[in-house]
């Protein structure tokens, strides 16, 4: 068995022509980029992107195993010609009759045959195929059926934000009311919630917990991730790690202290001042994002917790003050990568090439003791000094 760091939730901004994809992302966000940029500089070696149903997408898939820099595995996943190993998938926006509100979901697909039939599939129950995260025109339970006769994994996304997502907006109290409890490999937490505060919900103690970047830039990647023990690294092997079949499993998720995230606690839609009562004492707004803190006190059922691996609040390089441009260009001319940085150097080399104070900082924010001030209404958390 060996480790592997990964970051499943990897949007596509353009495709090699220049056509959007999602239309929010950057336009240098394509999908030979993220390829190039997984490796270097962020150290990663498995990636899911989930915008690969796209034609254009597909079509650059198809040029590149041609060209030889992409490999299909035959245990499934796509190997890039710098070793990163490609998981190509799709974000769906589901709201059928069952549901309360819009839900986004996750499927990841092991070969070119299965993605190209799930996306003929969804062409003709979405407007328009070349986009990302389009609202499909089908049952919930039927997509998951699709999904698992390809052989694909079902994960419901970023699960507890207040908008698109299970829990924030798409049901009442149970993943049941919506979807086939059977049909789901694993669960995405997002950036306002870690393992401990999902874990008060007693229905999601079967699934294994994933922490993706949702990424809209390239360095947005790998802003959460999982380090997962496989076998070797393949659709197969991940799948697996899901379930810790065989030895392959999650060794141990990294993510924001969910203080940091954007939707962490209840606050005024307007200006943000987190609510004090039914009226915000800043603008005299009635209306209000509710947080997630908020929302799984309201969920949670469980009175005792499962075993999980670690769940690290990491701290991502690109939130520690002072860790400008120059100094980052430092650290990658000497270390290599943001996962050597973040995991492999010790305090003493750092500090022989940043301040001293930067290089505690970025230590104390490898080990997730870095206070942070809350988030919440669209605006993250930040850091606010050494603990």
């Amino acid at each position: 068995m060996n480790e592997f760091f990964s970051d499943l939730h990897i949007h596509i901004g353009r495709t090699l022509t220049g056509k959007p994809v999602k239309i929010t992302a950057s336009k240098n966000l394509t999908l030979t980029n993220i390829l190039k940029a997984a490796k270097f500089p962020k150290g990663l070696d498995i990636v899911g992107v989930i915008d690969c149903h796209s034609p254009e997408v597909i079509l650059e898939m198809e040029n590149l195993l041609e060209a030889g820099k992409l490999i299909e595995l035959v245990d499934g996943g796509f190997e890039y010609e710098n070793g990163v190993v490609l998981i190509p998938g799709t974000e769906i926006e589901i709201n059928d009759r069952h549901c309360k509100g819009p839900i986004h979901v996750l499927a990841y697909f092991p070969s070119m045959p299965a993605l190209k039939e799930f996306s003929n599939w969804l062409s003709e129950r979405v407007t328009n195929i070349q986009l990302s995260t389009q609202r499909i025109y089908e049952e919930a339970r039927v997509v998951q059926e699709k999904v698992k006769s390809l052989n694909g994994l079902f994960i419901p996304a970023h699960v507890f934000t207040p908008f698109k997502s299970l829990y924030g907006k798409g049901v009442e109290k149970s993943l049941t009311e919506v979807f086939d409890s059977a049909f789901i490999d694993a669960i995405e937490l997002g950036l306002s919630s870690d393992t401990n505060m999902a874990d008060q919900l007693s229905e999601l103690h079967s699934y294994g917990f994933l922490t993706n970047s949702d990424a809209h830039s390239l360095a947005k990647i790998a802003r959460e991730y999982q380090m997962l023990e496989l076998e070797e690294p393949t659709f197969k092997a991940l799948a697996q790690s899901f379930k810790n079949i065989d030895g392959n499993t999650i060794k141990a998720n990294y993510g924001l202290n969910p203080l940091l995230g954007k939707y962490y606690r209840t606050t005024c839609a307007n200006c943000f001042i987190p609510k004090q009562g039914a009226v915000c004492p800043n603008c005299g707004s009635q209306k209000f994002t509710r947080g997630v803190f908020e929302r799984i006190t309201q969920l949670a059922d469980a009175e005792v917790k499962p075993k999980r691996p670690p769940y690290i609040h990491q701290v991502p390089l690109e939130f520690i003050p002072g860790l400008g441009p120059k100094a980052m260009e430092n650290l990658l001319n000497h270390f290599g990568t943001e996962m050597n940085i973040l995991h492999r150097v010790n305090k003493s080399e750092l500090k022989g090439v940043v301040k001293k104070e930067l290089a505690e900082m970025i230590f104390q924010a490898r080990m997730g003791k870095l206070q942070v001030a809350a988030g919440g209404g669209g605006k993250y958390g930040r850091i606010q000094k050494f603990d």
